[in-house]
C-alpha cells in the first residue's frame, strides 16, 4: 500500500507516534495536533497526504510547515490558556489553529490578503473564535494589540525585528527560525526577563524567508 493510499486515521496515528519519538511530551500540544484537521488547511491535491510529516505548498509561493516542526515550535512556547499570542506569518492558518486550541487569544499577521482571507474562513468554519487574522507587515508586529505573552515567527529572519521584542511581555517567550534564506537556520527561543533576553537554540530548521511589507497583489 502506497503512502497516498493509507487511510487518514493510519497516517494520523503514525504522525502522533513520530511526535512522541521526537520527544514531544506536552499533552496539550499532542491533543491539539491530533484534533486540528490538517487536511482542511492544505490544497485539495495534497489532502491524501495531509497527515504525513511533510511541508506542503500553499498559495502565494508559501508552505504549510511539517507537523513535527509545528509541534516543536508550539511546545517551545510553553503555552497556557491565559496567554495572548502573536503569530507572524499566517499562511494556511494551521499553526494559528494549533495555537488557538491551547491559548486564550491569537493575533496572526499575514502579508498576502489571499492567504489571510482563506485562513480566516477556515478558522471560522472550524469554530476558532479566539483568532484574529490581520493583513500587516509582520516585521512591525501588532503594536495596537501588544503586549503579547508569546510570539512565534513562521518565516525565517536573519535577525528578529526589534519591534517584535518590544511587543513581548515581561516573562514572555518568542520563538523564531533565524538565519539566511539560503543558509543555515536555527530555531531560537528567547525569554524576556528582568536581566534581558535569555536565548536558547533548539535545532536546525528550514523555513521560507520573511518578506517585507504587505503584498500589493495577491
Amino acid at each position: 500500500m502506497g503512502d497516498a493510499e493509507k487511510s487518514e486515521d493510519l497516517q494520523r496515528a503514525e504522525l502522533l507516534l513520530a511526535l512522541r519519538k521526537r520527544g514531544l511530551r506536552e499533552r496539550q500540544v499532542m491533543r491539539a495536533m491530533e484534533q486540528v484537521p490538517r487536511e482542511r488547511f492544505v490544497e485539495p491535491a495534497f489532502r491524501p497526504i495531509a497527515w504525513q510529516d511533510l511541508a506542503l505548498p500553499i498559495d502565494c509561493g508559501q508552505t504549510i510547515s511539517q507537523p513535527t516542526v509545528v509541534a516543536l515550535m508550539t511546545e517551545a512556547l510553553e503555552l497556557g490558556p491565559s496567554h495572548s499570542v502573536l503569530e507572524v506569518g499566517t499562511g494556511s492558518g494551521y499553526q494559528a489553529a494549533i495555537l488557538a486550541s491551547i491559548a486564550g487569544h491569537v493575533v496572526t499577521l499575514e502579508r498576502f490578503r489571499t492567504l489571510a482571507d482563506s485562513a480566516a474562513r477556515r478558522l471560522a468554519s472550524l469554530g476558532f473564535a479566539n483568532v484574529e487574522v490581520l493583513v500587516a507587515d509582520g516585521r512591525e508586529g501588532a503594536p495596537q494589540r501588544a503586549p503579547f505573552d508569546r510570539i512565534i515567527l513562521t518565516a525565517a529572519v536573519e535577525e528578529v525585528p526589534p519591534a517584535l521584542f518590544e511587543q513581548l511581555a515581561m516573562g514572555g517567550i518568542l520563538v523564531a527560525p533565524v538565519g539566511p534564506a539560503e543558509g543555515t537556520q536555527f530555531l531560537m527561543r528567547h525569554r524576556r526577563g528582568l536581566q534581558g533576553l535569555e536565548t536558547r537554540e533548539l535545532g536546525l530548521v528550514r523555513f521560507v524567508p520573511m518578506l517585507p511589507g504587505v503584498a500589493v497583489v495577491l
